[in-house]
This record gives C-alpha cells, structure tokens and sequence, in this order.
C-alpha cells in the first residue's frame, strides 16, 4: 500500500507550496497526487519534485470529476498521509452584480469539492495522517463585496472543527490554515469583477511563509494556522466586535479609500 499526499489546487500558488515543501519534508512518501485544471502548470511543479508525481487534470466545480477521483481512490487503494484542500477562488463584488454561475462555482469549489474529498480520503487514512483545509482570514466575519468567498470560508472552518474532532480518536488531524492576503494568483483571479481596498497590501504575505507556518502547526497537532501576529490580532478583534460594527467598519474604509482616490486624480 504506497503512503501518498494528495494536494488540490497544485498548480501554482500555496497548493504548489504545499507540493514542494511536503516533498522535501515527508521523504518516505511514495507519491503525491497532484490535482488541478491546467495540467501544463502541473507538469511544471513536477519539474521540481523529486517524489514520484501523479497528476491528475481536475476541475473540481464538476461533480463528475468529483467522482473520477473517487473511483480513482478506489482503484489504486493507497495510504493517504496528507490531504491538502487548497483549491478554491474567490471574486470580488456585489451579490446582486456578480454572475449567479460564478458564485455557485465558489461554493461548489471552496465548500463542496472539499467536504467531498475530507469524507472520502479519510476511508484511506491511518493514525497520523493529516487533512489540511484551507480557510481565510475571511472565515472569521463577513467581508463586503467579498460576501459569498468570505461565507464559504466560514463554512470551511466551521466544518473543519467539527470534523476534526469527530476524527481525532482515529488519530488523524484536522488543521485549518487561515491566512491574510498572500502573493498569489488569487487576486489577479478575484479582482476581474471589481477590486479590494488598497489595505490588504499591508498584510500581503509570502505563500513560502505561510506554507512553512502550516507545516510547524500540523506537527504540532494545532487547529489553527494563522501566519503573521497582524492576522491573530483581527481575529482576536472579531471576537470581541459584533459583525455588524466590522461591517460598518468596511464601509467606511471603502468610503475613505473612493475619496482618497478621487483627491489623488
């Protein structure tokens, strides 16, 4: 029975991370599985592992390719060591001006694609194995015009708790990673349909920190992975506030960044 790491969301960003330095850190992995929609960006993060890789072509918003993993899972019967949930994207505007296809998409990838895969890869874990999910800091409070990604990763922590601590007697973990902005290909993604406030660059953080953050917090059997003590502080924050007051907080930051702006033309 080969030991595998089975990652999504491979092809670049932090699910690359998370393929390269799983690789270099879990060396008695017999294969990673790498899954992701542009399989020239997969061959690329090949290049540069040295465990055998199996890559998989996959768009997760599909429940037949959904399936195809299963079936897949089924056949080969491997030992998985580690599931990382990393796909997932989000898209920047108003509920009422965003496309209804693009907002189902976030959901079938960032909730559903994920919920199924948690279930199904720990029918192939033992004890140690480890399932990390990607969250946000946008898991702690909604978001405006970030109304539905920020939702879907609420859910994802909400699950992941719960999961984790159905799972735990079995001996495997359950670690939501939850970040600020990270230097990805995520917001050249996300702000297509509008654009976030300049603030964000004032916590963008680098996927190699973050990567190596999850890594040390999964080692430690930790639930939460939360890189930079800028992003522990506005959880702290979002503990303490109502939601509404947080909303209204946005409001007035966007109101001031439109003004700002508008003096700078």
């Amino acid at each position: 029975m080969k030991k595998i790491a089975l990652i999504t969301g491979a092809s670049s960003g932090i699910g690359k991370e998370f393929a390269l330095q799983i690789s270099k850190c879990y060396q008695k992995l017999d294969e990673i599985w790498l899954i992701a929609r542009r399989k020239e960006r997969l061959i690329q993060v090949e290049e540069e592992i040295s465990i055998p890789i199996k890559i998989i072509e996959s768009d997760l918003t599909k429940q037949e390719e959904i399936q195809s993993i299963k079936e897949l899972l089924y056949k080969e019967q491997p030992q998985i060591r580690f599931l990382v949930n990393c796909a997932g994207f989000g898209k920047v505007g108003e509920v009422t001006r965003m496309k209804e296809e693009e907002q189902l998409d976030m959901i079938r990838l960032n909730c559903i694609a994920l919920t199924f895969l948690s279930k199904e890869c720990i029918k192939y874990m033992k004890s140690g194995s480890h399932i990390v999910n990607m969250g946000s800091i946008a898991s702690f409070f909604p978001v405006l015009h970030f109304a539905v990604y920020a939702a879907t990763k609420a859910y994802v922590l909400s699950f992941s708790r719960a999961l984790r601590s159905e799972i735990k007697r079995r001996g495997i973990s359950v670690t939501t990673v939850c970040p600020g902005p990270v230097n990805t290909d995520f917001f050249h993604i996300a702000e297509k349909t509008g654009y976030q406030a300049w603030y964000k660059d004032c916590f963008l953080a680098q996927p190699q920190k973050v990567v190596e953050k999850a890594l040390d917090d999964i080692k430690k059997g930790r639930e939460l992975s939360i890189y930079r003590g800028e992003i522990r502080t506005l959880r702290v924050f979002a503990k303490l506030f109502p939601h509404r007051f947080i909303l209204w907080g946005m409001e007035w930051i966007e109101n001031f960044s439109k003004r700002k702006n508008q003096n700078n033309l």
